[in-house]
């Protein structure tokens, strides 16, 4: 059955893999706004949860809801690159505890706030390159290669190559968008095995000259107490190059195209930057960098008056919780004085983003150096419709033309 027969016969519209519907997703999360979360049969069976209280009561619920990934058929999980070995992200207790505590350390309040001075550093130096152009992408220019670039430096590896980072990434991202069971892209299946390659010879090379970045840590943690296994460590360098980087990029460029697309909002930003903390919030609220989760049940569980039973995916829709009107008044309005609450943009529980501090520290200085920068900053065309990069579950602008004489 394909996806869009399995959609056919209900009053909603679901299609990961059709681009207008990546596009824009948000006029279709309306329905599943309004009752109990929905079944959908693409490929496999799937339960869509929408509502906020449903997302959150799952997110919250690791012991019925698990994040490990089960067998999948032969074919149906061949662009996941990291087959063979658990990561924090695909992990529950005490695997995932034990996983988290290792990187814990190098994210804390303290750490996230020594960055700060270089973070700086690296956004002035990539709108110095622009600063004479009268325009930039937002991008290509800043929202791609600064997350990159910390993580980059996080990991001990050279910033240079964040080019070639960002590719990889890019290229198994693309991914999300191969229909199960078709082959991998060439392109994915070379991005995949490269970047496993490069960070294969990097733990190698640590393991002989360690130094203080994160990688030598891990290497530490796997050498002396055997608390990462060869696998983990892989898998463990592999995931935080991938979701240090993208989600970050898609905050800053999902969160400037909603201030180009809002004059009025810009303004008032440009006018009061007490407002850039809140005004982030509204950006991950709004059009958040993750769209979606997903978690598997153990047993049957009743969500908001509906049975997902342990045979199904369940689909926890981030992006259309932190719109639900049950949370939110107007919650298709973006307004960057709205008063903060808690929206899922980084998810709930034990899963929450352990980033989320090192995402809101870029994207704070990010916006704020482009709005002192740039005082007359505005999308380069209003009426052209940007591309979305081809994956439903993480949301980010293929470009983004700016203006700035």
């Amino acid at each position: 059955m394909n996806a869009e027969s399995a959609t056919s016969s209900q009053d909603f519209y679901f299609n990961p893999w059709d681009p207008e519907f990546r596009a824009n997703p948000y006029p279709h999360y309306r329905a599943l706004l309004t009752g109990p979360p929905r079944h959908v049969e693409q490929f496999f069976p799937i339960a869509l949860v929408a509502r906020y209280a449903d997302c959150r009561a799952v997110l919250k619920d690791h012991q019925r809801f698990s994040s490990v990934q089960p067998p999948m058929p032969v074919g149906f999980d061949e662009n996941n690159p990291f087959k063979g070995a658990a990561t924090v992200l695909f992990a529950d207790p005490p695997v995932h505890t034990r996983l988290r505590r290792l990187i814990s350390r190098d994210f804390t309040p303290r750490r996230i706030r020594e960055m700060e001075p270089r973070i700086k550093e690296i956004v002035e130096g990539l709108l110095a390159r622009v600063e004479k152009e009268g325009s930039f992408d937002a991008i290509a220019d800043l929202a791609t290669p600064l997350p990159v670039m910390v993580i980059a430096e996080m990991l001990g590896v050279p910033t240079e190559k964040y080019a070639t980072f960002k590719s990889w990434s890019d290229a198994i991202v693309a991914g999300d968008n191969t229909l199960p069971g078709m082959p991998m892209p060439p392109e994915l299946i070379e991005a995949r095995d490269a970047l496993v390659s490069y960070f294969s010879e990097e733990i190698e090379r640590r393991k002989r000259e360690p130094g203080s970045d994160l990688v030598s840590a891990l290497v530490a943690a796997h050498q002396e107490s055997e608390s990462l296994s060869a696998g983990e460590l892989l898998n463990f360098v592999v995931l935080l190059l991938l979701a240090g980087n993208e989600t970050t990029t898609n905050l800053i460029g999902n969160g400037m195209y909603a201030l180009g697309r809002h004059p009025k909002q810009l303004a008032m930003l440009r006018r009061d930057r007490s407002l850039l903390p809140r005004a982030i919030e509204e950006m991950l609220r709004y059009d958040g960098p993750v769209q979606s989760t997903v978690r598997h049940p153990n047993e049957i569980v009743n969500v908001g008056g509906a049975e997902i039973s342990p045979d199904t995916i369940t689909f926890v829709i981030l992006a259309a919780a932190n719109r639900d009107p049950a949370q939110w008044e107007e919650p298709e309005k973006f307004d960057i004085t709205r008063e903060p609450k808690d929206h899922l943009a980084f998810g709930e529980g034990i899963h929450f983003c352990i980033g989320a501090p090192l995402a809101r520290l870029e994207a704070a200085i990010a916006f704020g150096a482009v709005l002192d920068k740039f005082p007359t900053l505005r999308l380069k065309d209003p009426d052209v419709r940007p591309q979305y990069k081809g994956s439903f579950f993480l949301r980010g602008l293929e470009s983004l033309p700016m203006s700035t004489d």
